[in-house]
């Protein structure tokens, strides 16, 4: 088993920046591929970056490219998610999630690739 605990979230204003963190135990970190996921309520779990095992890799979705910034430290067990730039739009709820291995770059996007989720970190921009 992997647990997965996020923290991080806040109320910001538009323009502001937050960070969050993701801690995981439970089993070899720099086995896994890691994700962020938001999700508004009534709306689907929506992609916002993922990173490889190695960190060599990364992917973000449209939305967030050139605002948000993903990292990991294998030593620390943690993935990170610097988001700068903030809109009201990125008001969600933020997921961390895992996989063991590698994968196809596509699959990074899709939520069902994903065996492992935290509780969520509530982030909030106000305009």
């Amino acid at each position: 088993q992997v647990q997965l605990v996020e923290s991080g979230g806040s109320l910001v204003q538009a323009g502001g920046s937050l960070r969050l963190s993701c801690v995981a135990s439970g089993r070899t970190f720099s086995n896994y591929g890691m994700g962020w996921f938001r999700q508004v309520p009534g709306k689907e779990r929506e992609f916002v970056a993922a990173i490889n095992w190695s960190g060599r890799s990364t992917y973000y979705a449209d939305s967030v490219k050139g605002r948000f910034t993903i990292a990991r430290d294998n030593a620390k067990n943690t993935v990170v998610l610097q988001m700068n730039s903030l809109k009201p739009e990125d008001t969600a709820a933020y997921y961390c999630a895992a996989f063991i291995g590698d994968s196809s770059a596509h699959s990074y996007y899709e939520s069902s690739k994903y065996d492992y989720w935290g509780q969520g970190t509530q982030v909030t921009v106000s305009s």
